[in-house]
């Protein structure tokens, strides 16, 4: 643990400056066909400062944690804000601050396995594949981890300790039919540690039953028609829409880099069915997957709402962009390392639910898809992307047909957005993948299923 009081380095300060220390523990083990061909345990820990003089920020870290080598990177950080103030200077800046004082910790309560007991953990479910599915042309299973683990402090007088964890199992299962190879994953776990997440085995076996049955609906499947459709994006497929083609938009250095979002403020840019947040730690009462309750430059993270009724109401900041745009700071400067610097990023975005049943969904399209999980994707500043669709079934008057072939889906966000129909009345939060933004970082997506028109690719 890297509780430590920093708070005897505040006399250090010469200006405004932020001091964090930090730890990064990541467990990656992966099985295929049962051998294990990947075991990795790794900790990256430092120290580092931060310093603004008069609009110019000076850095410094360094992997060694000691008050000896804390005091020389507070040191170097100023030094480095006042050789890059001799360059230029913008006068004394005043940011914005919501101080805050916080202690937030998600250790698994009961004792640590270590790294043999996680690789039998992931043996019997090897073993549970192997026995039930002897037709599976291979079998991968991969364990991920991560904890991160932060101290802050700031001259505002913000004071933080966190350690945020989560854990994942990916189950990815491929075969051969008539020639061809098919393959289907299925990600398991969420927030928290190994021995919360993951109780036993057997917990997971219905997930990969489902999974494969997934994998023989699609060795049977069809090419999906190509052309603007009506579809239905399930949950995570809906989240990781709002998160790369939406999110990111609203990201405010995106903005004054000149993003789409820059000329849409309280506009009409969604169906005013579509309501999206990038809520900082808690949504309904529960806590959310990568809960953040003060961000890297130590301001007290708030739920920052995006799109309300289909109108862009607001951006996400860090006190730089906020400055610089004269709007409210929202807590979204976020560092993945010691090493790096704080920049905006997601915390958990999400569409937010509607009214309509799922099954009430399907009933009401004639000829169209329901789109269930993707692969990789990009998206780019006019909201413009491309998804691969990995699980998908064809909907034929009302109701699910078969399996469709992987392809793709391709739009402007905005536009699919604006023509939503329907959106569920469920939420479903995942938490599996890592934003790559320059820097790696944790973050929460998801929603309901959501009506829409989509361009889908076909043979």
């Amino acid at each position: 643990m890297l509780k430590k009081d920093l708070s005897k380095f505040k006399n250090e300060f010469a200006e405004y400056t932020e001091l964090r220390v930090q730890e990064n523990r990541n467990i990656n083990i992966t099985l295929v066909n049962g051998d294990v061909m990947g075991n990795q345990s790794s900790v990256s820990s430092g120290i580092s400062a931060r310093v603004n003089k008069n609009g110019n920020w000076g850095f410094a870290s360094n992997p060694v944690i000691s008050d000896i080598e804390i005091e020389k990177v507070i040191l170097s950080a100023t030094e480095n804000a006042n050789f890059l103030g001799t360059k230029q200077s913008r006068g004394k800046v005043t940011f914005q601050k919501r101080i805050h004082k916080s202690e937030n910790e998600f250790y698994a309560k009961g004792e640590i396995k270590g790294q043999s007991e996680k690789i039998a953990f992931l043996k019997k479910i090897d073993s549970y594949i192997s026995e039930k599915y002897p037709d599976l042309l291979s079998r991968t299973i991969v364990l991920s981890a991560l904890d991160m683990e932060k101290n802050l402090i700031t001259s505002d007088g913000t004071e933080s300790y966190s350690m945020i964890p989560k854990a994942h199992i990916y189950v990815i299962l491929s075969k051969q039919s008539e020639g061809e190879n098919f393959e289907l994953y299925k990600v398991l776990g969420g927030s928290g540690q190994f021995e919360d997440v993951f109780k036993k085995p057997e917990d997971l076996f219905a997930d990969i039953d489902e999974c494969y049955k997934n994998l023989i609906d699609k060795t049977k499947g069809v090419h999906a028609n190509s052309g603007m459709k009506d579809v239905i994006l399930d949950a995570k497929l809906a989240g990781i829409l709002a998160h790369e083609a939406i999110g990111h938009t609203t990201e405010a250095d995106f903005v004054l880099s000149g993003s789409v979002a820059a000329d849409y403020l309280d506009q009409q840019v969604a169906s005013p069915l579509i309501s999206l947040v990038d809520f900082a730690n808690t949504y309904n009462g529960e806590t959310c997957p990568v809960p953040v309750y003060v961000d890297d430059e130590g301001t007290k993270a708030e739920d920052q709402v995006i799109i309300d009724k289909g109108v862009l109401k607001g951006y996400m900041h860090n006190k730089e962009s906020a400055l610089q745009l004269g709007q409210n700071i929202t807590g979204n400067a976020r560092a993945y390392s010691f090493a790096d610097e704080p920049i905006i990023r997601m915390r958990n975005t999400v569409i937010l639910p509607g009214k309509s049943k799922l099954a009430d969904m399907i009933a009401s399209i004639e000829d169209g898809y329901y789109l269930v999980q993707s692969s990789n994707g990009q998206a780019d500043s006019t909201s413009e992307f491309m998804f691969g669709i990995t699980l998908g079934y064809e909907i034929r008057n009302g109701k699910i047909g078969k399996a469709i072939k992987d392809t793709t889906i391709s739009g402007i966000a905005f536009d699919v957005l604006k023509s939503v129909t329907m959106v569920s009345d469920d939420m479903v939060w995942d938490c599996s993948g890592m934003c790559g933004k320059k820097q790696s970082i944790p973050v929460g997506m998801g929603g309901p299923a959501v009506k829409c028109k989509v361009n889908i690719g076909g043979r």
